[in-house]
């Protein structure tokens, strides 16, 4: 069975589907008896979820890549502190829907930030602290921004400001999912890429199949 205290999080760009499978997961966990918390980042506290909203609103503002880390980062700290840290000491299993590998694909390789000043910054705040197991929902950018715009105008409405990564150039979706792919490239025991254009049962039984490989 898994730990008591295990760290998974699912990745992506736009319209990869993590929400849908982070719910599955959890409920197929929660019916074997575990301990489970699902969260996300930008936020997880109501502080978060205020940088939340500075950073996916379309006219929030015109940040740099390092202004955007910082911002995270703040996310991320008060994130660990108050929700990840606690659930993780108390024996639970903690999905999260991103963390920093989200900041290294988008802001590192997407928005062309120092690779090496997000690991400085991100030591700082996470204490090197990183998931057990990572999903990496790899989808078509184009196949994955039609899904999201489609997802925005069914959860939002048609008014939806959400969208400003969506928004950016294609290239910036092509580079932060080449990032997500070395990412999983350089640490394959950790990060597992799962190709999100299959059918969702398919995806959800090799998830399953590579969790239970986490069981003692």
């Amino acid at each position: 069975m898994i730990k008591s205290g295990s760290f998974i999080t699912f990745e992506g760009g736009e319209g990869a589907g993590k929400t849908t499978l982070i719910n599955r997961l959890a409920a197929s966990l929660t019916n074997q008896g575990k301990k489970v918390i699902t969260t996300r980042e930008p936020g997880g506290t109501s502080e978060a979820e205020s940088i939340r909203r500075l950073l996916v609103q379309r006219d929030a503002g015109e940040w740099s890549p390092l202004s955007e880390v910082l911002l995270l980062y703040a996310a991320r700290s008060l994130h660990i502190d108050r929700v990840i840290q606690p659930a993780l000491d108390n024996g639970h299993i903690v999905i999260s829907d991103r963390f920093t590998d989200s900041t290294v694909a988008y802001q590192g390789y997407g928005r062309g930030m120092s690779l090496e000043k997000i690991q400085e910054i991100d030591q700082v705040v996470t204490g090197g602290l990183k998931p057990d197991v990572t999903f990496i929902l790899d989808v078509d950018v184009k196949i994955g921004l039609e899904r999201s715009q489609k997802r925005l105008s069914v959860e939002k409405g048609y008014s939806s400001t959400e969208d400003r990564f969506e928004r950016m150039d294609i290239s910036f979706h092509e580079s932060l999912r080449a990032g997500f792919l070395e990412i999983a490239k350089s640490e394959p025991e950790r990060c597992h890429v799962i190709n999100a254009e299959e059918p969702l049962d398919d995806m959800f039984n090799t998830i399953q199949n590579i969790v239970k490989k986490h069981y003692v």
